[in-house]
C-alpha cells in the first residue's frame, strides 16, 4: 500500500492540526493503519492505530484525550486530528499500513509493513 502523509506545519501550543494519509491502492480498506512520530534525537514512537473498519482504535498514553485517529475507507484516507498540541508533540509524523486488518494496542512497528514519507509538525511554546 503506497502512503502519502500531509498536513503538517507550524502551530502554537494549544492549537490543532489534522494530518492526512492518502492510500490510493485498491486494498486500503482491508488493512489496519497507524501513526508514528520521531522527534529530533529520539527514536520513532507509536502514536495511534486503527483497525480496518475503524471500530478499534489505540493511542499512546501521551496523546490520549488529545488526538483522534479515524479513517474514510471510501476516500482511502486516514486522519489524525491533533488538539491541545504541546511543544513535546514536535516531530516528524509517519503514517503506516499494517500487515493485516487488525492492529495491536501495543503499536509495534513490526506489525506495519508500509510507511509514508513523513510530515513535520512543529509546536511552538
Amino acid at each position: 500500500v503506497q502512503l502519502q502523509a500531509s498536513g503538517g506545519g507550524l502551530v502554537q501550543a494549544g492549537g490543532s492540526l489534522r494530518l492526512s494519509c492518502a492510500a490510493p491502492g485498491r486494498s486500503f480498506s482491508s488493512y489496519g493503519m497507524g501513526w508514528f512520530r520521531q522527534a529530533p534525537g529520539k527514536e520513532r514512537e507509536f502514536v495511534a492505530a486503527i483497525n480496518w473498519s475503524g471500530d478499534n482504535r489505540y493511542y499512546a498514553d501521551s496523546v490520549k484525550g488529545r488526538f483522534t485517529i479515524f479513517r474514510d475507507n471510501r476516500k482511502k484516507i486516514m486522519y489524525l486530528q491533533m488538539n491541545s498540541l504541546k511543544p513535546e508533540d514536535t516531530a516528524v509524523y509517519y503514517c503506516a499500513g499494517a500487515r493485516g486488518g487488525y492492529v495491536g494496542a501495543q503499536g509495534l512497528e513490526s506489525d506495519f509493513a508500509s510507511w509514508g514519507q513523513g510530515t513535520l509538525v512543529t509546536v511552538s511554546s
